[in-house]
């Protein structure tokens, strides 16, 4: 008999959650309040990150630490309330990200990132993305040779450890490899196997409409609806209330509201980002992380997409983009950015847990509830890695990555 599933949440983690189940066998539901990959997903840079095997630390250095309490620089900004209710999540984030227990951090997340590009790849053919995706890297530039001698050995270290293709290039090949770059740059690592995404909520949508021409369901819906009923669980849709065997929260930063109300408290919290798109005549072949400015510039569909690093604010708190406005001071120095197109800034969330991996596995409490959140900056990435490992699970069959290190019970 085949057993139903509602899927909550149709970013890349739900969408791909979705269409692994489906492909198990499944009868699934996915319902979201939007349509698919409209939220976390649609705002970051488009980017599959290969190269990116470790998980993001808190800096620890006390000259970054300081700029960003004071308020300097692109790369972090703050709220008061926001630093307040994070607190306690920040501060074991911290902790986490002392050498020792960020090196064992980084084993457990670059198991999910090897899988990246290639559960990507079946995906991308199915549901005819090709013309979304580049498939030629991704390069970080420097402004200062000490910076670019460092990164140039960490990528020598990644190779050595995990097998991460690089290219480290001077100034001269930089110059000769981005003829868009207006500045002259101490080089650049380039990363061979990241993939780039040109319109990245139009990826999302094209793996919702295959999850759709293969003959699942996809609802407009209220997750805060979700009740456990008799033994199974239901949520409330445009077209009635569904109900199901079993359901999976794949929530991304709204996830831990709706895990409050059964009463799970984890470590989890969001680090907010904006986007602009410029009119920009300037080519950039890749998609350029100033790495010490951080931010990225990404060739897009609609133009030249900017996006900022971290905003440290409460999920409903007013936009501040005042980080926007510095990074696009920083990026006019590289190149032509134009003029932003006639909209106001893309805001968004990245959902993520102070021991820096996902929380995907089965809730501890309650009975065929399935948790899949918590990707912070690879949600996009990381998508059918996680929809297939939650899958496997969920399945009851062998998983082919130990799920062990992502278990939401790990926090109780």
């Amino acid at each position: 008999m085949t057993s139903s599933i509602l899927v909550l949440g149709a970013g890349m983690v739900g969408t791909c959650t979705a269409l692994h189940l489906q492909q198990r066998g499944f009868d699934v539901v996915l319902v979201d309040r939007r349509t698919p990959g409209q939220e976390t997903s649609f705002g970051n840079a488009g980017l599959i990150q290969q190269e990116a095997v470790e998980p993001y630390a808190f800096p620890r250095e006390p000259g970054f630490v300081l700029n960003a309490a004071l308020g300097r620089g692109a790369e972090v900004n703050w709220h008061a309330r926001g630093l307040w209710q994070m607190a306690g999540s920040l501060w074991r984030y911290f902790k986490n990200s002392h050498p020792q227990p960020h090196a064992r951090a980084t084993e457990a997340y670059s198991q999910l990132i090897a899988h990246a590009t290639h559960e990507h790849d079946p995906l991308i053919t199915a549901a005819g993305a090709q013309d979304l995706v580049t498939r030629e890297g991704f390069r970080f530039v420097f402004r200062t040779a000490q910076a670019f001698d460092e990164a140039a050995r960490r990528a020598e270290d990644l190779h050595t450890r995990f097998g991460v293709r690089s290219q480290a290039e001077n100034t001269t090949q930089l110059a000769m490899a981005e003829p868009a770059l207006q500045r002259s740059m101490a080089g650049a690592v380039r990363w061979l196997e990241p993939w780039a995404v040109n319109d990245p909520g139009a990826l999302v949508q094209r793996y919702a409409d295959l999850f759709v021409a293969r003959g699942g369901r996809l609802l407009t819906g209220d997750a805060t609806s979700l009740q456990s009923q008799g033994l199974g669980w239901s949520v409330q849709t445009t077209e009635g209330r569904v109900h199901a065997e079993q359901a999976v929260l794949a929530l991304g930063p709204w996830a831990d509201g709706l895990i409050r109300t059964l009463g799970y408290r984890f470590p989890l919290f969001i680090k907010r980002g904006y986007h602009q798109h410029y009119t920009s005549p300037a080519q950039l072949l890749q998609p350029v992380l100033d790495a010490e400015r951080g931010y990225v510039l990404a060739p897009m569909q609609r133009g030249l997409r900017l996006t900022t690093g971290a905003e440290f604010a409460p999920i409903d708190a007013p936009p501040t983009p005042v980080q926007l406005a510095k990074a696009e001071a920083l990026a006019r120095e590289l190149v032509n950015l134009g003029e932003p197109l006639p909209e106001a800034p893309w805001l968004g969330a990245r959902p993520c847990t102070a021991d820096m991996l996902p929380v995907t596995g089965p809730a501890p409490r309650h009975k065929g509830l399935w948790f899949n959140f918590g990707h912070a900056h690879q949600g996009f990435t990381l998508g059918p890695v996680a929809g297939r490992l939650l899958a496997e699970m969920v399945d009851g069959r062998h998983t082919w990555i130990d799920p062990a290190p992502y278990a939401p019970a790990r926090f109780m």
